[in-house]
């Protein structure tokens, strides 16, 4: 039974990245070591990131919520747009194929570096426990949350943007970046139980998904 359960928490989280990886184009590119530099360049600007962290914002513990130490720390996030930004321009395509394999290499690596350890060893244990079903759902939030991203990252970095969608793309990478800090906010001064808070998590995502869908279609068909 444990072993149907881990099995079932391997699917929803990695299989949404497979069926990705095949059916956006980029399996028909052998884009796959795109996809594995990608990776590493994550791993590399998670490793600043918490040097970064360990050497300016030590750990709050307690007490009063420090919300202007907190924002400060999600500041940091701002070098995932900067390491997106590399791996993408390293990159020769369409905008959509940079997109991709930018943000899903970048998904991909946070999926092991973050949830494969925990899924391997908390979904084998004696007792069922939801919380690895809700990492695994929260993994494919992040898929989007980091296609998004790429995207925003993608039109803001071009040449020819037009002026009148500039303050659009800035705004909504503003709150890509600050997402997350936002909901663990919301979640930690409404005391929102897991699914709630997953719940708002995929529906925050979805807006932004749409909102930045709708620019990019709009970018796209100006310039073409």
């Amino acid at each position: 039974m444990t072993l149907f359960h881990f099995g079932n928490c391997f699917a929803l989280a990695y299989f949404p990245y497979f069926i990705t990886y095949k059916c956006s184009g980029l399996s028909e590119y052998n884009a796959f070591w795109k996809c594995v530099q990608a990776g590493v360049t994550y791993l590399f600007v998670q490793l600043c990131k918490m040097l970064f962290l360990a050497t300016f914002f030590p750990t709050w513990e307690g007490g009063i919520y420090d919300f202007i130490g907190e924002f400060m720390k999600a500041s940091v996030d701002v070098a995932d747009l900067i390491g997106l930004n590399l791996v993408m321009s390293r990159n020769a395509g369409k905008g959509e194929y940079k997109i991709m394999v930018a943000a899903l290499g970048w998904a991909t690596a946070e999926l092991i570096m973050s949830r494969c350890i925990p899924l391997w060893v908390g979904a084998r244990g004696i007792e069922f426990d939801w919380k690895y079903i809700q990492m695994s759902i929260d993994s494919n939030i992040s898929l989007v949350h980091y296609i998004v991203t790429s995207a925003q990252v993608w039109m803001i970095t071009r040449y020819d943007l037009y002026h009148t969608f500039r303050p659009a793309v800035l705004l909504l990478m503003f709150l890509s970046v600050y997402k997350a800090f936002v909901m663990e906010t919301f979640v930690h001064l409404c005391s929102l139980g897991s699914w709630t808070a997953l719940l708002a998590r995929a529906v925050v995502t979805g807006l932004l998904a749409l909102s930045t869908l709708a620019l990019y279609v709009a970018v796209v068909n100006v310039h073409s």
